[in-house]
């Protein structure tokens, strides 16, 4: 992504996710400008359809990273754009390793089967999350995948429900 791509961003945003804050221009001008974070951008022949981007924290000895946003024209949703970009995402933070984190509205199955199918648990909930809307959060983590752990299965003493919550 460039600052070039902030326009169509926040118009995606704005089809989205119209009941809660929508990013604006700001917010994406600023993402891009953190150097722990990278951004992408997913296109067609029309131009830009979706949008993700990822933070790389913690250090090298202990590396985390969030998922700080992925977003897709709805006249492409069920076309793999969502998979695309969440994958290219975690092939980033692959790089650095640890485990991956995100929040995704509880109201929004298909994100979540997307996210469980890549591994990622149900960990938690964030109550009134979203605003304005008040909408509650799933905070979700994938695991560090390492020799010991190769899959992205649940970790020991941990059972893995079908919609990707741990008990």
């Amino acid at each position: 992504m460039n600052v070039a791509d902030i326009e169509r961003c926040v118009e995606l945003e704005q089809l989205l996710f119209p009941e809660d804050d929508p990013w604006q221009a700001v917010s994406f001008r600023s993402e891009l400008a953190g150097p722990h974070n990278r951004y992408i951008v997913a296109r067609d022949e029309a131009g830009m359809v979706g949008y993700a981007g990822i933070a790389l924290l913690g250090d090298a000895e202990h590396p985390e990273a969030e998922v700080h946003t992925i977003g897709v024209d709805p006249g492409c949703h069920r076309r793999g754009v969502g998979t695309m970009l969440l994958e290219a995402l975690l092939a980033e933070a692959g790089k650095r390793g640890g485990p991956v984190f995100l929040e995704v509205r509880t109201d929004n199955a298909p994100a979540i089967a997307l996210y469980a199918k890549h591994g990622f648990h149900i960990i938690g909930l964030r109550k009134n999350y979203y605003h304005p809307s008040g909408a509650d959060a799933y905070t979700m983590r994938r695991p560090e995948l390492t020799a010991a752990n190769p899959t992205w299965g649940p970790q020991p003493g941990e059972t893995a429900q079908p919609n990707g919550v741990l008990s």
